[in-house]
């Protein structure tokens, strides 16, 4: 319903384009944003060493800070790179400096991680380039190439919210005025259209494009005030360069002109590179992860409670002692009551379940890995016990407790599993 609603408003836009309208219009949006357009190079050079700044004052990060590193030299060079970008001479190097950054970034993350922020690195090295070439067929491009590199970012990104739907729970349910009333599994797939629509359109004609990026400029902007100003800082690359795409005056097209005049090809086109960026995300997703998908978590319902060192969670040692097993418990935890009713049986059942994801999360041979896996069926086993909380109990001060360990145990699970993806899990 999505994407035919996008499909409707890209003809529409194209329709309207074609016509006397259509250039009264980008005429129009050419007057406004003139002062920007004139000195639209001294803006992007000005956010990219800004960006470079606010990420080395940050401290302790990559390229945004979600990527983070213990390497304090990574932040000098982050303050280099900002300096270069103010002098032709030095562009080059700095371009080079973010590709560096990237690589090394390859110590800590695995590839098809990064490769969320591959796309945007590339276009505002290659800008740097392209800004500092004195070759005019070169040059010409630096503001196209920024567009791409957006463009491609937005659209791989947004395959996340498909393929990882429960990583954004979290978020929406802390914040679920987000959604405007929408259930959760339809609000995230339908922000992942979004998503991936108007990053299409940025590679449009002219009036597609330009709308595209004020769109994704409100959304963008709606968001810093929710999520803060870190957020804000990862973003501001992005922010900007959909900026620059928004007053960009060129009405030329240099790939696929023809195709693009046509109505008929819209929707050809955004099915195209559905198949393209599907095919290559889950492409790579099963030749990275294999078919089991990217963790060996299992997501049984399972429960937990808090750690106690003289029951912890682990089998007894071999030889310990071979006390019976005890009906309702798993072993090293005293047998639960078995009382009657409905609410002690759903406690129960998620008691019994929690045992064996959380042994086989600890089997693993990295200690740090193993805590991570055997930390995830831990929280989701409190989010599962929560939820039999708010459907029997009646006690306000427990339903509340309940509903904010949710949210925090949801959050929990998502920074423990984006762990695990950083670490090639």
């Amino acid at each position: 319903m999505g994407i035919v609603l996008v499909l409707v408003f890209f003809v529409a836009t194209r329709a309207v384009e074609r016509s006397r309208a259509g250039t009264r219009i980008l005429d129009g949006m050419d007057r406004i944003s003139d002062p920007l357009w004139n000195r639209l190079d001294d803006f992007v050079r000005v956010v990219v060493g800004a960006f470079f700044v606010a990420i080395f004052a940050v401290g302790g990060v990559y390229l945004t800070p979600d990527l983070t590193t213990p390497s304090e030299w990574v932040s000098w060079l982050q303050l280099l790179i900002a300096f270069g970008v103010f002098s032709k001479r030095t562009m080059p190097f700095s371009a080079a400096g973010i590709i560096l950054l990237w690589v090394l970034a390859l110590q800590d993350y695995d590839l098809f991680h990064l490769l969320d922020y591959l796309a945007l690195g590339v276009a505002v090295a290659a800008y740097l380039v392209l800004a500092s070439s004195s070759n005019p067929d070169w040059n010409k491009h630096r503001f196209e190439v920024l567009r791409w590199g957006v463009a491609i970012a937005l659209m791989w990104s947004s395959l996340e919210k498909f393929a990882y739907p429960d990583w954004f729970y979290p978020l929406v349910v802390e914040k679920p005025f987000l959604t405007f009333g929408l259930p959760r599994d339809v609000f995230i797939p339908m922000a992942g259209v979004a998503e991936f629509t108007m990053g299409f359109g940025l590679l449009w004609t002219p009036l597609i494009r330009r709308l595209s990026a004020i769109t994704l400029f409100i959304i963008f902007n709606a968001a810093v005030y929710p999520f803060g100003r870190i957020d804000m800082v990862g973003h501001a690359l992005i922010m900007a360069i959909i900026v620059v795409i928004a007053a960009d005056h060129t009405r030329e097209l240099h790939f696929l002109p023809t195709l693009k005049k046509s109505l008929r090809s819209i929707p050809i086109g955004l099915a195209t590179a559905l198949v393209l960026f599907g095919g290559a995300y889950w492409g790579l997703h099963l030749a990275f992860y294999g078919a089991t998908g990217r963790t060996a978590v299992p997501t049984a319902v399972v429960a937990t409670h808090s750690f106690d060192p003289q029951h912890p969670h682990a089998a007894p040692a071999s030889g310990a002692g071979d006390a019976p097993a005890t009906s309702g418990a798993h072993s090293g935890h005293a047998a639960m009551p078995s009382a009657p009713g409905v609410a002690t049986a759903e406690f129960e059942a998620t008691m019994n379940k929690m045992h064996q994801p959380m042994m086989d999360g600890m089997r693993h041979k990295d200690p740090d890995v193993a805590f991570v896996l055997s930390m995830i069926p831990h929280h989701q086993g409190a989010i599962d016990m929560a939820r039999v909380q708010l459907k029997h109990g009646t006690d306000p001060e427990n339903r509340a407790f309940a509903e904010h360990l949710i949210v925090e145990q949801e959050r929990g699970i998502v920074q423990m599993r984006q762990w695990l993806a950083r670490h090639g899990q």
